[in-house]
């Protein structure tokens, strides 16, 4: 059945490799493509970073937990640009698992992310506010935007820059001695679960890649898509891509990708969807779908890719068995405590 879905699509096949550095020559070639012509050129890496305490507590959350509110600031060609992060992180003996959060708010806790739940699972937690590094809007004169230059054509759009920031706390993190720097994931929601793809695609450091709810040029296929697709969301958010990206709004067929291989550059280390019923904007189909057309990049490289049925999912399954995780879960468009637990689950897997 989902065979039959997937060339009633009409998606480019997907390129693979029987050997890891084959793989990531070949990984490197479709990285390009898709920032060329999607996402924008990669931002350089910094010339300096450097990191100043704002505030510390060493005892949180009953004594179970140290916070730490920190200030990253960046050098690149062009200036510099400050953006605060925050974390939680279990008191323990030794160097503990993360997840770094693009977060749509500012603190931790908040109403996406449950922290004493994750630090009951043994996972620190660092968060940052997306606008805090770019604005999400047309402006391209302030923040980040501010520092590389004039727009052009293939210039890197809103969602490269909040991945490039994820980056920057992952240089942060490395260096951190109380976490564990080999089992480090990053994780976004909506628009931000397409950013945590594509700083997965770009930083082979984080061990695991979450994208939450992210649809339309995010794990979601394009062709053949219900709810947003390129046309709508290029027209809405131009300034989440590059400009290039336009000329495929309603002619999704001439795209040289499809969002599969965006899934795939995160092979060989694990990628996780989670899908919500009541999203149809997104197309939980269109999202699970995606994973079953990614799986080749594993299974050619003799890993397990998405252990699934042969049909749809139905509402309140997970999949956790391969190096693609996913889930469908009751609700709407949403980052709740749920996608958390299954989240944690599986990086334990």
């Amino acid at each position: 059945m989902l065979k039959e879905l997937l060339n009633s699509r009409k998606i480019p096949p997907l390129p693979v490799a029987s050997s890891l550095e084959e793989w990531e020559a070949l990984r490197q070639k479709l990285l390009h493509t898709l920032c060329w012509e999607e996402y924008g050129t990669p931002i350089p890496e910094p010339e300096a970073l450097t990191a100043q305490v704002l505030e510390y507590k060493p005892r949180c959350f009953g004594g179970k937990a140290f916070f730490t509110r920190i200030q990253l600031t960046v050098k690149i060609a062009g200036g510099e640009i400050s953006f605060p992060v925050e974390a939680v992180i279990p008191n323990s003996a030794k160097p503990v698992p993360a997840f770094i959060s693009i977060s749509f708010y500012s603190h931790i806790p908040n109403f996406s992310l449950p922290a004493e739940e994750v630090i009951d699972g043994g996972f620190g937690v660092f968060s940052f506010h997306y606008t805090d590094v770019t604005t999400d809007d047309n402006d391209f004169s302030t923040g980040l935007a501010g520092l590389l230059g004039s727009r052009e054509e293939h210039s890197p759009g809103k969602l490269a820059m909040w991945a490039w920031a994820a980056m920057r706390v992952m240089d942060y993190v490395q260096e951190l001695s109380y976490i564990d720097s080999r089992r480090v994931a990053v994780l976004g929601h909506s628009r931000l679960g397409k950013t945590a793809l594509l700083a997965g695609a770009l930083d082979t450091r984080f061990a695991l890649v979450i994208s939450n709810d992210s649809g339309s040029c995010g794990a979601a296929l394009s062709r053949g898509k219900e709810g947003e697709d390129i046309d709508h969301i290029t027209e809405e958010f131009p300034f989440w891509f590059c400009p290039a990206y336009r000329q495929y709004a309603k002619k999704e067929e001439e795209l040289p990708f499809d969002q599969h291989f965006m899934l795939a550059l995160s092979a060989p280390r694990k990628v996780y969807v989670c899908s919500a019923q009541e999203d149809p904007w997104a197309d939980p189909v269109s999202e699970f779908l995606c994973c079953v057309a990614a799986s080749p990049a594993w299974e050619a490289l003799s890993l397990p890719g998405f252990s699934s049925p042969d049909q749809l999912p139905a509402t309140g399954d997970a999949f956790h068995e391969g190096s693609i995780g996913y889930h469908l879960r009751a609700g709407g468009h949403d980052l709740i405590r749920e996608d958390w637990q299954k989240f944690i689950a599986f990086f334990r897997s």
